[in-house]
């Protein structure tokens, strides 16, 4: 399987540009099996073959249990053994502890929360340093709108931070890739997709927030390259 050029060239220019990647690096990658994970995934195994710092990949899972019923995760796994990629898949009950602890935070803040803490101590016990997420350029800009219009402050997810707590670095190798650039990739390749099975897909605030920049690019246009360009100009949040 081999990554078009159209993507390769911005994801591999991520990585220079922010050092993301090192030799030794064994890097976890945090695959829900949406399509942005998927394409993470294929991204890295490809860049893997031809890099001049080698390193290693493990791919992990964490099934939440939606509904208390556990997800098939069988074509990842499938994807897995084609690109020679470890798959550790970790059954939890993420979604129960979201339902037992629910107050002020909403579902989507408090899942992640969890699911974040669960991804890096099953990322250390396979014996990573660093776990792979799969923000794009338009996660990147409804971040910062959604920490503007709710938390009144100016600010985004970092390209690579590391975290002193969980001893692990975190790195987000697409911030340079657009969601249809990804999901044209993800179709183009074949790649399979599990559909989400969270009950409030669709009804978020990040949802709002993509709905909001799509309506403002109609007027001003890329709305979501001039958000992240400014990130950059500014130096805000390590771009």
């Amino acid at each position: 399987m081999s990554a078009k050029r159209d993507l390769s060239a911005p994801f591999r220019a991520a990585v220079e540009m922010y050092g993301l990647i090192e030799a030794g690096d064994h890097i976890a990658v945090g695959v829900s099996g949406g399509k942005d994970s998927i394409a993470l995934l294929a991204l890295l195994a490809e860049l893997r073959r031809f890099y001049l710092h080698p390193f290693t990949l493990t791919a992990i899972t964490l099934d939440p249990a939606f509904n208390g019923e556990e997800g098939d995760y069988s074509a990842v796994a499938a994807l897995c053994g084609r690109l020679e990629v470890p798959y550790v898949l970790k059954r939890t009950k993420l979604w129960d502890a979201v339902q037992e602890r629910i107050g002020d935070e909403t579902p989507c803040s408090l899942c992640a929360r969890l699911r974040r803490g669960t991804l890096h101590r099953v990322a250390k016990e396979a014996g990573c340093n660093k776990v792979a997420l799969g923000h794009h350029q338009d996660d990147a800009a409804e971040t910062v709108l959604m920490n503007l219009l709710l938390g009144a402050t100016i600010g985004c997810f970092s390209p690579k931070s590391y975290l002193d707590r969980s001893d692990i670095t975190l790195i987000r190798p697409m911030i340079f890739l657009t969601e249809q650039e990804i999901a044209a990739f993800v179709q183009r390749e074949g790649l399979p997709i599990v559909k989400s099975r969270c009950p409030v897909d669709g009804v978020t605030h990040r949802q709002r927030a993509k709905e909001l920049i799509g309506q403002l690019s109609e007027t001003y246009g890329d709305v979501s390259h001039k958000i992240t360009e400014a990130l950059q100009k500014a130096h805000i949040s390590g771009w």
